[in-house]
């Protein structure tokens, strides 16, 4: 598949900006990328040091998306397909972790340990972990979903305040200490 060139769509949230990063094929619009917002760094100078060149440009799929973000950020019950997510250029291994936090539904959350025995490789936490920690497109495939096996939040490419945020705006109770007071776990 040819890349490029590359086009991104500023989205503004409570959170900060996010970046969606695109790029047209044949079939259409593929995001490439999503960045969260970092509060040291304005959104478009991440797209322009990871995507130099790339210009500001929409189209209606596009668009949409970063009006889907824009309701989930504002607390919104949104659900994102796949389809417009260019994951063929991951592993095959990452593919099927990608999938199955996509999965995880709002209000629950899951483990590294559980996603693997969910994908029938249990002794594989870590490389869960590891693929979840590059995790291309997040809140579209919600990371902010898989804590440590202890409770607590674990990573979170947004910080731990958003992730705390956005499990707390799905109604997931998180104690002051940082750890995940549910039994709603899936997988």
């Amino acid at each position: 598949m040819k890349l490029g060139p590359f086009s991104y769509v500023l989205v503004p949230s409570a959170f900060g900006t996010l970046s969606i990063v695109w790029w047209e094929i044949e079939t259409g619009p593929k995001v490439y990328r999503l960045f969260l917002p970092d509060e040291h760094t304005p959104a478009e100078d991440i797209v322009q040091v990871n995507f130099p060149g790339a210009s500001s440009l929409s189209c209606p799929a596009i668009a949409e998306l970063g009006e889907r973000l824009q309701a989930f950020l504002a607390g919104e019950a949104v659900e994102f397909e796949l389809a417009l997510l260019a994951l063929e250029r991951y592993s095959a291994f990452q593919r099927r972790v990608l999938v199955a936090e996509h999965g995880i539904p709002r209000g629950q959350v899951s483990t590294y340990g559980r996603i693997a025995k969910s994908l029938r490789v249990p002794r594989a936490a870590r490389a869960v972990g590891n693929a979840l920690a590059r995790n291309p497109f997040p809140i579209i495939i919600p990371c902010h979903r898989t804590i440590r096996a202890d409770g607590r939040l674990g990573g979170f490419r947004g910080g731990l305040d958003m992730k705390r945020a956005l499990l707390e705006m799905e109604g997931v109770e998180v104690d002051e200490a940082g750890k995940v007071l549910t039994d709603q776990f899936y997988y």
